[in-house]
């Protein structure tokens, strides 16, 4: 199961003791050095601040590793202003050439420390957010420019495609920085305040800035869903880690956000659920130090209400959340484990005077910092004044001073005080289920009047929340003795889950940390015997056959499960040298489905998420080896290939190799050589909606395949008419595979929906 509420585990990540020192390892203070070939630099950067535009340096140097001809743009709304000495920056190092990147990082966002004494409330900010969400990494880098020093700046990694392949599985798809676009304040016109305005997605143009290529029929969708259909709102919106930003948002004061006059600084990403999911950004301003207030009402800081907003009229969000009983009762329940897990023992104060301990000389000796170094000293405790910005004059509050009230005045709040369920035990009937099996969970609790389980059993899925019975019929004992169970299926390689209860006051969750948080099974899965999984297809030099979860066009390994189980790979290994079997291991776990395929990328890039090899692969012909680390469990030698060009087992899993058109996830092309794709069929367009034409170049009967990237067949139909017209109102957003075959040969395309 995952670490739950481990506060040492927390504490050590904080240190940077618990993981492999990084680019925002937060122990350690990285340093970015900017050379411009001019002297004009920082007047050239103002003046293209309105346009947004990247002046090229002509190289950045990050901890000693250099990056040729880079994008470098100041950033920020309030935090930027031409008479600053040190303002926000954007890097981006492949700004130019598409290749560079510092430890799998290509954008690096570096903030100036405006309206913050403490210089740590951003990084403290997402140190305790990281607890209960997915959110950006972040620590503190030293800037020089020209080789001279402009001072310490906090770093957040960039909420980019990256991010968001690591995170919701999703790399080129919808997703929005929810920022009024020229910057916000009372003046704006539209606020990404996720209001119903109309179904004209140019309605909300102004309020949402679209950072890909669709999706705008998406968010209005999901505005119309929250304002006008609500019981369906589960379908369109990752529900829980909406609550949880609300709750960080209001136990942390964090008020240059959603919860904020100004309703910003939040990205949407549509996930692999197909759902919008919200992630924060933008902290510095954290801990009380924003003056706009909540939008509605006056605002103290330290008296902050868990229900503030419940019945504003431009806060849908917060306002629909709290007037649904459940939802209301989760977002307490997560209210009460942030105040007691982070603030109520000070266990937030042991990592704030960590960071600040790792910063102290740096600040000291930075000499554009907008607050004195005794006010940097002083800044836990005490209250800086009069430091204007949005809203006029305002108090910064030290940060020490703000939570300890924070927690006083939630230990009297009638809302924070209600008396939750109990969770005393919980249990699974089988403690290492096999794969297929009907498990029950069971739970005892008491003053409870529901409980729920929620479970997956594929951690890229979402939960699935079930109602737990205390009827005597679900293996759950005698009814009515506070005993629950639920039956539920193991049909996936994992299974992880959690247990919600509530009474009409209040819910808990077990663990507290759910959904970010949950306890698992151990899932008992076949591990490979020879020959059950073979190297199936080689790409060495991919142009356009598929992309990584990073956009990225890397030359790629295809798996192939010869049995109907699936298998575990775990501790299996695959190289390119017959001399060191051990190149690169799978990752613990790593599932092949049955009869199915399996993608590795050979970009010897080991910083991202999912399958990267430690190595690539070599166009001009070499081996490619599956063992355990001693014994081969099959190996694949090919010869020259040219781009999008593979060379594939044909059939799949059988014994003869043919140079042919790249099938990513699919049942390989072994009909037709390349010189055999003689024919012309369009299948547009591309991106498609509603509708896909099928149009023949010439009336011969074509077979038209189409299959969804996990192998479900959409269509297979064959065509004779010049122009065909297929509905797919029903299909599912995503990337399609499609095989078309007839007399002249085979061919493989991908579309997008």
């Amino acid at each position: 199961m995952k670490k739950i509420g481990l506060i040492v585990s927390f504490l050590l990540s904080i240190n940077g003791f618990s993981q492999v020192q990084n680019f925002y390892d937060r122990a350690t203070i990285q340093t970015i050095e900017v050379f411009f070939s001019f002297s004009n630099w920082d007047a050239q950067l103002d003046a293209a601040v309105a346009s947004e535009a990247y002046i090229i340096a002509d190289s950045v140097r990050v901890n000693g590793v250099s990056f040729d001809s880079c994008g470098v743009k100041y950033k920020g709304n309030s935090s930027y202003s031409p008479t600053n000495q040190k303002n926000p920056l954007h890097i981006e190092l492949d700004y130019i050439k598409g290749n560079q990147d510092y430890q799998g990082y290509t954008d690096i966002k570096l903030q100036n420390g405006y309206k913050d004494p403490s210089m740590i409330r951003e990084v403290l900010s997402y140190a305790i957010l990281e607890q209960y969400m997915d959110c950006p990494k972040g620590n503190f880098a030293n800037v020089y420019v020209n080789g001279v020093y402009r001072g310490l700046y906090s770093s957040a990694e960039s909420i980019n495609k990256t991010f968001n392949a690591n995170h919701y599985f999703q790399s080129g798809d919808t997703y929005f920085k929810c920022n009024p676009i020229g910057g916000a304040g009372p003046g704006s016109t539209v606020s990404p305040d996720l209001k119903y305005i109309s179904m004209d997605s140019s309605a909300y143009a102004n309020g949402y800035e679209l950072r890909s290529t669709y999706g705008w029929n998406r968010l209005v969708d999901l505005i119309n869903t929250l304002n006008n259909d609500f019981t369906n709102i589960e379908s369109k919106l990752d529900i829980d880690r909406a609550i949880w930003m609300l709750a960080f948002n209001n136990v942390l004061v964090n008020l240059d956000s959603y919860s904020g006059a100004f309703r910003q600084n939040y990205y949407l990403t549509w996930d692999i659920n197909q759902r919008f999911v919200p992630t924060v950004w933008d902290l510095n301003m954290s801990f009380g130090g924003f003056p706009g207030g909540t939008g509605s009402g006056t605002t103290t800081p330290t008296t902050l209400d868990p229900m503030s907003n419940s019945t504003s009229t431009i806060h849908p969000l917060i306002v629909k959340i709290m007037a649904n009983p459940m939802y209301k009762r989760m977002y307490m329940a997560h209210v009460r484990t942030m105040v007691q897990e982070m603030f109520a023992n000070d266990y937030y104060l042991t990592v704030a005077n960590q960071l600040r301990t790792t910063i102290d000389a740096t600040v000291n000796s930075d000499p554009y910092k907008f607050y004195t170094y005794t006010q940097f000293q002083n800044s836990l405790t005490t209250a800086v004044t009069g430091t204007g910005g949005p809203g006029g004059g305002s108090s910064i509050p030290g940060l020490q001073a703000l939570m300890s009230a924070r927690v006083s005045y939630f230990n009297t709040n009638a809302n924070y005080v209600l008396v939750a369920p109990t969770i005393s035990s919980f249990s699974s009937s089988v403690a290492s289920p096999v794969y297929n099996q009907t498990i029950t969970i069971n739970a005892t609790c008491s003053n409870e009047t529901s409980v729920f389980l929620g479970y997956r059993t594929n951690h890229q899925l979402k939960f699935n929340r079930v109602a737990m019975l205390d009827d005597g019929l679900h293996n759950d004992g005698v009814a009515g003795d506070h005993v629950y169970g639920v039956d539920a299926l193991v049909n996936g390689v994992v299974f992880e889950y959690y247990i919600y209860t509530e009474n009409s006051n209040a819910g808990l969750f077990s663990p507290q940390r759910a959904e970010h948080e949950y306890h698992s099974l151990t899932v008992a899965v076949p591990f490979p015997s020879v020959g059950s999984v073979l190297v199936n297809e080689v790409v060495a030099s991919n142009g356009t056959s598929a992309l990584d979860q990073n956009g990225e066009n890397d030359d790629w390994i295809e798996l192939y499960n010869t049995t109907s189980n699936p298998i575990d790979l775990s501790g299996m290994y695959l190289t390119d040298d017959a001399l060191d079997l051990m190149k690169w291991s799978f990752p613990v776990p790593t599932t092949i489905p049955a009869n199915g395929y399996l993608i590795v990328w050979a970009d010897n890039d080991v910083f991202q998420s999912g399958l990267h090899a430690s190595f690539k692969l070599n166009a001009s012909g070499e081996l490619v080896i599956l063992s355990n680390g001693a014994t081969f469990y099959d190996q694949v030698g090919f010869g020259v290939q040219t781009t999008d060009v593979a060379y594939a087992r044909c059939p799949d899993g059988g014994a003869t190799f043919a140079y042919v058109p790249p099938t990513y996830l699919a049942t390989n092309n072994c009909f037709a050589s390349i010189e055999q794709l003689n024919f012309e069929v369009k299948v547009f367009p591309n991106p498609f909606n509603d509708q896909l034409i099928v149009k023949l170049d010439e009336q011969l009967p074509t077979r038209v395949k189409i299959v969804d990237v996990n192998g479900k067949e959409m269509l297979n139909d064959e065509f004779s008419t010049a122009e065909n017209s297929i509905s797919t109102v029903n299909w599912s957003n995503g990337m399609y595979i499609v095989t078309i075959e007839n007399e002249r040969g085979m061919k493989t395309l991908k579309l997008i929906k």
